[in-house]
């Protein structure tokens, strides 16, 4: 838990610290002189769906809505670091009849990341800070903590106002686990203030109970979800 909060805070935390001093030039390993920022803040939404013990088939799923805030600051090139919030609701109905189990869960995501993006933008270096790469591809990995809120019940349909949901399987909703989110995406450049995010992510938890069914499936497996969303990011400074 410890080292979770050290990287949540060094992600959040170093970045804004770095973009209040005046800046600075680095080089990197070709003695390319870079300038470290800019610092960015995010918000978007998209989709999020379940796989865990109840079913791992999309058909079987309640896609539910997520939103997400956050922001990235681009530490060196090729590599950026940020946190973010996502908040997402996932369901999904039993893939097995006779149980005739379902679930709806809602929950918070707080993560710090690392980016990579394997191709070359001019505008990291600072020669050629005033041009931009029009695409960007990347991929994402990060660590943090989860907060879920499940609810289950006898059904094959998503819960109505009238749903009767079941006696919880432990007791201590709202619970917390540990997620290592793990995906990438797409930047497209829209202006110098700019950019345009698709990102697809899969995050891996320490967790059998998103669905709050463990005891009743496989209590040896922990459930996982994955993230579908659209951001627009937006940049702070020059």
């Amino acid at each position: 838990m410890r080292i979770t909060n050290l990287l949540l805070g060094a992600a959040l935390l170093a970045p804004l610290a770095a973009s209040a001093q005046a800046p600075r030039r680095h080089f990197d390993a070709q003695g390319r002189a870079f300038f470290r920022g800019p610092l960015r803040l995010s918000a978007g939404g998209g989709i999020a769906l379940y796989n865990g013990d109840l079913t791992a088939s999309l058909g079987d799923n309640f896609i539910g809505p997520a939103g997400q805030l956050g922001l990235v600051y681009t530490w060196r090139p090729h590599w950026s670091v940020g946190g973010e919030a996502t908040a997402f609701q996932i369901g999904a109905r039993d893939q097995l009849p006779e149980r005739n189990l379902a679930f709806r869960g809602r929950n918070l995501a707080v993560t710090a990341f690392v980016r990579y993006e394997p191709l070359r933008d001019p505008s990291w270096y600072a020669g050629t800070r005033n041009r931009f790469a029009r695409v960007k591809p990347f991929l994402k990995a990060g660590v943090g903590y989860l907060l879920y809120n499940p609810k289950a019940y006898n059904g094959t349909e998503r819960p109505a106002n009238n749903t009767e949901f079941l006696p919880a399987e432990r007791p201590d909703y709202t619970a917390t686990a540990i997620t290592v989110p793990v995906g990438g995406g797409l930047s497209f450049f829209l202006t110098r203030r700019f950019w345009l995010t698709a990102e697809g992510a899969y995050g891996l938890t320490t967790t059998d109970h998103l669905d709050d069914v463990s005891q009743r499936g496989n209590p040896d497996r922990n459930d996982g979800y994955g993230t579908v969303t659209f951001k627009l990011e937006y940049q702070l400074g020059e």
